[in-house]
């Protein structure tokens, strides 16, 4: 019975033309904060580069048979759905009314961003830098961020205010409450998206339903500050392999990349942990299909509008429950660093231990890469946890994490910092014993392990938050591991089982 209605609203859809009425009612919903019409020509255009998109993800022979290798060796997860608005900005926006209009999920475009991006794909633009436009500085906000809110609740305006805390502790930019002409407008609206960079004008940024946590709202102000996702940088292809066979149909366009001429990230290499990464079962197949047909019914089915397929897929495939991080990585804070000039404000600077860089509001002090604290970098993270000593024979560490009793997401994340380190000369093996149920989502978002066995300790290291990792090894590339765990929803369990080789 029940398919059979879906069946009906398909029809109807189809031949009453109700999609394009409820794209209509997405308007005018949203017309006080956005010019409607501005947005259905962009996204218009955008459409009308499907081919030349297709064209740019489609992957060789070789490519499709190394992609086919990775699928087989990653590991098959069970998602869980935590949050029955969505447990990521694009889930989220899937289920709006205004998904359609937006591009790559979650940004409103500009008329001069569209048509660089236009002119970039049909190969015609000019180099502009990194996540710059045409107009760089004037897009930066030079003379701090102003903000105000807008029919936000209470929730929105405190994760809001610790989203912009975090951009703002380790950078030199300051973010201000003020009414001034040129400045944020943090609203709620249909979904989560917001502007790139500083219009010059009052802008709006919506955390609707479903976006009220302190990582949507941090990336929603990374695009504010100019910066667009890292999945669209010019050189993605060298990490991700695109899944295009698990895109859905009409949303190949959101997976359009930048050109080598058109985006210079500074030097700054590909983080898989960036917060402006999305989740690698992003725009996966059945959901729009099912959404489509229930939209003006409002009947979701939520767990059952899943496949739960990977869209994209890493080259390192221990990166895969990585993607779609709620927490600002190392090389993003470097990156605005280097973007809004911050550096090399210091006369005198620290000696930073493990790659850190001085920080621009107290030269005394450094900015350090995730599970390495103190004013060098040279100690662990203060808070709990431990420095454990590795051996030939194998050790346990367990970590309970969060609150058992509290069925709600909570917007600050409990940590524990853990060094795991061995004799030099050795390198250490880490064994994912198990991991609690309940928290398997793309980004690991609500709780998780993190585990830097990389070469490169200023990159994110691998995250798990799967009952199905039990039984993954990771050897280390030096003789010290950081061991972060984290949880902000109920409690989690972490074991895990080392020793030096």
């Amino acid at each position: 019975m029940k398919a059979l209605y879906l069946l009906l609203l398909l029809a109807m859809y189809v031949n009453g033309g109700l999609l394009d009425r409820s794209i209509k009612t997405a308007l005018d919903k949203i017309h006080a904060s956005l010019n409607k019409h501005r947005l259905l020509s962009i996204r218009e255009k955008m459409h009308s580069l499907k081919s030349k998109v297709l064209a740019k993800i489609a992957l060789s022979p070789e490519k499709k048979a190394v992609l086919e290798e990775k699928l087989q060796k990653v590991t098959k997860i069970k998602k869980n759905h935590v949050n029955v608005k969505g447990d990521s900005i694009n889930e989220i926006n899937e289920r709006s009314d205004i998904s359609e209009l937006l591009f790559q999920g979650d940004i409103v475009l500009t008329d001069v961003q569209a048509e660089e991006l236009i002119q970039d794909a049909e190969g015609k633009r000019v180099k502009r830098q990194a996540f710059r436009d045409g107009g760089y500085p004037r897009t930066t906000w030079e003379k701090g961020v102003f903000y105000s809110f807008h029919n936000a609740s209470n929730k929105v305006k405190s994760v809001f205010t610790k989203a912009a805390q975090e951009w703002e502790k380790d950078t030199c930019i300051d973010f201000i409450e003020s009414d001034s002409p040129e400045r944020i407008e943090v609203m709620i609206e249909d979904g989560c998206w917001s502007y790139v960079g500083n219009t010059h004008k009052k802008q709006p940024l919506s955390l609707g339903d479903g976006c009220e946590s302190v990582g949507t709202a941090a990336h929603e102000i990374g695009h504010a500050l100019g910066m667009f996702h890292t999945h669209s940088r010019h050189d993605r292809d060298d990490f991700i392999m695109l899944n295009a066979k698990n895109i859905q149909p009409g949303w190949e366009d959101q997976f359009d990349k930048e050109t080598k001429k058109t985006n210079d990230n500074y030097g700054i290499t590909y983080d898989y942990g960036s917060v402006m990464h999305y989740g690698a079962t992003r725009f996966a197949l059945l959901y729009e299909f099912v959404k489509r047909l229930c939209l003006t019914a409002k009947v979701f089915e939520f767990s059952a509008t899943y496949n739960d397929e990977y869209t994209m897929v890493p080259y390192d495939e221990n990166y895969i429950e990585t993607l779609g991080s709620p927490f600002i990585s190392f090389y993003e804070l470097l990156m605005i660093n280097k973007h809004y000039n911050c550096l090399g404000k210091c006369r005198k600077t620290p000696q930073c231990k493990n790659d850190g860089f001085p920080h621009p509001r107290d030269c005394s002090k450094c900015i350090c890469p995730s599970g390495y604290g103190g004013d060098l970098c040279d100690k662990k993270p203060s808070g709990c946890g431990a420095v454990l000593q590795a051996t030939n024979t194998y050790k346990t560490l367990k970590d309970v994490i969060g609150d058992e009793r509290n069925t709600e997401e909570r917007e600050d994340f409990e940590k524990c910092h853990y060094w795991i380190e061995a004799p030099a000369g050795k390198k250490i093996e880490i064994k994912i014993v198990s991991f609690s149920e309940g928290h398997a989502v793309d980004g690991c978002v609500y709780a998780g392990v993190e585990i830097k066995t990389n070469k490169d300790q200023r990159l994110t290291g691998y995250r798990f938050c799967a009952p199905e990792d039990a039984g993954k090894t990771l050897i280390s590339s030096s003789n010290r591991v950081p061991v972060i765990t984290y949880n902000r929803a109920y409690e989690s369990e972490t074991v895990l089982k080392y020793r030096a080789v």
